[in-house]
């Protein structure tokens, strides 16, 4: 797509990836019953999946799919900045595309040369730029806990070369401890017990791959018995 100066990462691109879907049916009423279907479906992605409030819609006679009967979308609203994106679109494209390309059947029933009834629906790589927009923070990329590969990173603090080595192997055990229990849960967790790095550089690197949550364990959490969270910079 060269018409347009201004491509936007993800959002509004010269190139991306499409879901797209088309379908033909009997009867009109079978046709529209499935962009409804599909509508849902897609509402489900973002809300259930991405964590994504959207809203669910029929587009204008001049905002629907050219030579379309009607198109339902879902609408992403961005709080920042007060506009909402086009999050999926369900199109019911009646006869006419069937009629212009002799798309038919033999009705069942009559025996006549009948026209399906067509739909077309998609969503492309839109959708992770609607998410990137809704979740991130500050500090860097948040992912949706459902589609992050990891969803808690524990990162253990306050080790130093000076360190005695039974602290720094209580404080290793204890961030094991804390990551079986989140296991178990059935939570995706992960230890950083690289040494080469410091904790500051850790801290960026997780924040880079969006990981949802950062648990921060140090000699003085142990003590208190507590974590520092990513999320909001408190301790628990």
């Amino acid at each position: 797509r060269w018409e347009f100066k201004h491509p936007t990462p993800f959002l509004r691109t010269r190139e991306f990836l499409w879901q797209e879907g088309h379908t033909a049916f009997q009867t009109k009423q079978e046709a529209e019953k499935e962009v409804f279907i599909i509508l849902d479906l897609y509402a489900k992605v973002y809300m259930d999946l991405l964590a994504i409030p959207v809203t669910k819609g029929r587009k204008s006679e001049k905002e629907k799919f050219a030579g379309g009967d009607f198109t339902t979308t879902v609408e992403v609203y961005v709080p920042i900045n007060g506009r909402g994106i086009q999050g999926a679109t369900s199109h019911h494209l009646g006869q006419n595309f069937s009629k212009m390309f002799d798309i038919s059947f033999e009705d069942p029933e009559t025996g006549k040369k009948t026209f399906a009834w067509q739909n077309s629906w998609g969503m492309t790589t839109r959708t992770i730029g609607a998410m990137i927009m809704i979740h991130s923070d500050n500090d860097g990329l948040v992912l949706p806990p459902k589609v992050a590969p990891i969803q808690v990173i524990i990162i253990p603090v306050g080790i130093t070369a000076q360190m005695d080595k039974k602290i720094r192997q209580e404080i290793i055990a204890k961030t094991e401890e804390v990551m079986k229990i989140l296991q178990n849960s059935n939570i995706r967790t992960d230890i950083d017990l690289r040494d080469n790095y410091s904790p500051g550089w850790k801290f960026n690197h997780w924040e880079l791959k969006g990981v949802p949550i950062r648990l921060e364990i140090g000699p003085k959490d142990i003590e208190k018995s507590q974590v520092s969270s990513r999320d909001n910079k408190q301790r628990l």
